[in-house]
């Protein structure tokens, strides 16, 4: 097992990854405990596969656990079922120094944390991401929310969690399309911060995506590690931390434009996003030529979505992207922050991007459609 320290002061914790943790769940989680039982919230697919481990793991130390199930899908991340997670959570009588477990991938961990965050002002959580995308992002840093029709994860507050439990077995019941979005995060993290964590990438996604589980906890330690880092220097994201949203600002316009449907997986639309921001690195002189092709030949050897032409469907005009990426989270006097890069593994934020350049980009994507 590797455990990677998310250093908080008092509010640090670990992520801890590696083979067989879900049937060790109870004696991971049991030292945190005030009292032996939790309350899971979960969607159906995870549910169906994996919850009886879950449980069976937890009663092996003896630690109770009542169970609410989620329809599964991106639209669960919504007032709706916020509602319905914290009133299920008080009907229990959750406590403040009890236990929620975030059992699935990224919305449910978003949408749980979320809960744990509001409930009583602050209620302890786990999260124990099921997915390739959850564990390497969305399960550590905190960040919790849910989505409104007027963008994604435009409520929500920072939440740390107390453990994170990221077992590589479940990464097997992962369909080929889910495990490769997740992949898009794995890889933002080399075109972010690491050209060595790209060109090892490039050397070991293929076998990596066809179930070498070594190679999958390493990339997972190598995220995780580069994403703990981030978040001990800025916690909720004054400076630093933006650069871990290289990508999204491109890919939540296009979840939000194909309406957070299968049509579009959140990875899917970052790794698109990550092609398009460094494509607009390049015109602007940024970054060469090279790196921008370097980046999507990569996607297309992983078998990844990598073009707006891969997206089914009609999407909005270029004019109709940039609004919708106008309601990012990361506007700031009404301009909008981009994360680029001055080579793969070399991205910063910048603010003074000429909206000419990035219109250009997105047609000329919209039009090779």
């Amino acid at each position: 097992m590797d455990v990677v320290e998310v250093k908080l002061g008092a509010r640090a914790y670990e992520v801890r990854i590696g083979s067989g943790l879900l049937s060790r769940a109870g004696a991971e989680i049991a030292p945190i405990l005030n009292r032996p039982r939790v309350a899971i919230v979960t969607e159906e697919r995870v549910a169906a596969l994996h919850l009886d481990a879950l449980i069976t793991g937890l009663a092996r130390a003896g630690i109770e656990a009542e169970t609410l199930v989620l329809p599964p899908g991106e639209t669960t991340k919504s007032w709706a079922h916020l509602t319905e997670v914290v009133e299920w959570l008080l009907e229990r009588q959750v406590e403040r120094k009890d236990i929620v477990v975030a059992f699935g991938g990224g919305v449910i961990g978003d949408l749980v944390g979320f809960a744990a965050a509001i409930l009583r002002r602050g209620v302890r959580f786990v999260q124990i991401p099921t997915t390739l995308l959850a564990q390497v992002d969305s399960s550590v840093g905190g960040k919790t929310g849910i989505n409104s029709p007027h963008g994604k994860n435009l409520v929500g507050a920072f939440h740390q969690p107390s453990l994170v439990l990221a077992d590589i077995d479940l990464l097997d019941t992962l369909s080929p399309r889910d495990f490769l979005a997740g992949y898009g995060e794995v890889v933002k993290y080399g075109g972010l911060g690491s050209l060595a964590f790209f060109e090892w990438l490039e050397d070991h996604g293929p076998d990596l995506a066809a179930g070498d589980r070594a190679l999958r906890q390493e990339a997972v330690r190598r995220s995780v590690r580069m994403k703990a880092d981030i978040v001990a220097r800025d916690e909720t994201e004054q400076g630093d931390r933006a650069l871990l949203n290289l990508g999204h600002t491109f890919g939540h316009a296009l979840e939000a434009a194909t309406g957070y449907s299968d049509r579009l997986l959140h990875g899917e639309g970052v790794a698109i996003g990550c092609a398009l921001a460094f494509e607009t690195s390049a015109r602007l002189g940024l970054m060469s030529q090279e790196a921008p092709s370097r980046f999507v030949e990569h996607l297309a050897a992983m078998g990844m979505k990598r073009r707006l032409a891969d997206i089914p469907g009609e999407l909005p005009d270029a004019d109709g992207l940039l609004a919708l990426m106008a309601q990012d989270k990361k506007v700031e006097a009404g301009r909008l922050r981009y994360v680029l890069a001055r080579g793969i593994g070399e991205a910063f934020v910048a603010d003074d991007v000429d909206p000419a350049v990035v219109r250009a980009v997105l047609t000329d994507a919209l039009t090779a459609r």
